[in-house]
């Protein structure tokens, strides 16, 4: 499964979340990625929980080494909105995952991510998988750094419906002022919306299939059991999506996810539709491309992949 090339860096932002834990054990697992750092956002859970979700994560996989930094408590201009109903109150209810054996790093997000953009020999791949709130600061006080990002990977978003209002995705709707932002930023976008990690719901099947994936399998099964049993309450079925992994998965393995070239404009301001990514998928605008949307994931590709890295923590 490894290519033997350079590894490719990476900062995961995170907002943990069960999706958030697997793709943060899928980047430490995968071989062909050089994860930098870890930075927090407030998003599935307020900040202190995601901060501390993410250390948890890190010290069970036996990752001290990976610097972790808190970022923003809040959207740029809105109150926070949170999913406690889909992750529980931890962020991470489930199984019992020890307290964290290393603590963040006091520079905070945007000071860490700018300090590893500056000093990376190569440009380095932001991987967000919560509101884009930290990105978007990163870009407002470091625009002198946008040629130090070599792409942005990102879950947010949909082609079509949403899961928190009927038109708009979670973590677009939290912070839409940041996502529109970051997606007129001119940088290189891969959108993983709803559309394709909806194609990577872990069913009983897939979730079996976890338990022989060595130790850290059964701890992502055991995590998505508890995922799958809040996803039947709200949504009616028990085949949760890993939304988050799909974005890490676009970066190891950019075959997996295909993609056409979007305009991707941002609602902010509709009672009916505020969060909403606009997708001009046929181009009836004429406004330029300005990422390049997922639109079909290869599951069996992702499944392999997935195993593949848990197997190699």
């Amino acid at each position: 499964m490894a290519s033997g090339g350079t590894p490719i860096p990476a900062i995961l932002d995170v907002d943990p979340g069960h999706d958030d834990a697997v793709a943060l054990m899928m980047a430490c697992g995968a071989p062909d990625l050089d994860l930098l750092v870890v930075t927090t956002v407030a998003g599935n859970v307020p900040l202190e929980k995601t901060t501390r979700n993410a250390l948890r994560i890190l010290s069970l996989i036996g990752r001290p080494g990976v610097p972790v930094a808190a970022g923003a408590a809040a959207p740029l201009e809105r109150p926070l909105y949170t999913a406690e109903s889909i992750h529980g109150e931890s962020g991470l209810d489930g199984p019992e995952i020890p307290d964290p054996t290393f603590g963040p790093d006091g520079r905070g997000a945007v000071d860490l991510i700018a300090g590893i953009l500056r000093e990376a020999p190569e440009p380095v791949t932001l991987i967000p998988m919560g509101p884009l709130t930290n990105v978007a600061t990163l870009l407002r006080e470091h625009p002198d750094l946008k040629d130090r990002i070599a792409r942005v990977s990102l879950m947010g978003g949909s082609v079509g419906l949403g899961n928190t209002t009927p038109a708009a995705e979670f973590n677009v709707y939290v912070d839409p002022e940041a996502a529109r932002e970051v997606f007129g930023s001119g940088l290189p976008i891969t959108m993983c919306g709803l559309n394709v990690t909806h194609q990577a719901g872990v069913g009983p099947a897939e979730r079996e299939k976890l338990r022989s994936a060595g130790r850290f399998g059964g701890i992502v099964a055991e995590l998505l059991e508890f995922f799958a049993s809040t996803y039947e309450k709200v949504f009616g079925f028990d085949a949760p999506p890993l939304h988050d992994p799909v974005a890490v998965a676009a970066v190891l393995r950019p075959d997996l996810l295909t993609t056409r070239p979007i305009r991707v404009d941002v609602e902010c301001g509709s009672e009916l539709t505020c969060g909403e990514t606009v997708c001009d998928f046929y181009g009836v605008t004429g406004k330029p491309a300005n990422a390049e949307v997922g639109v079909e994931l290869d599951r069996d590709g992702f499944f392999d992949l997935l195993y593949y890295s848990l197997r190699h923590l």
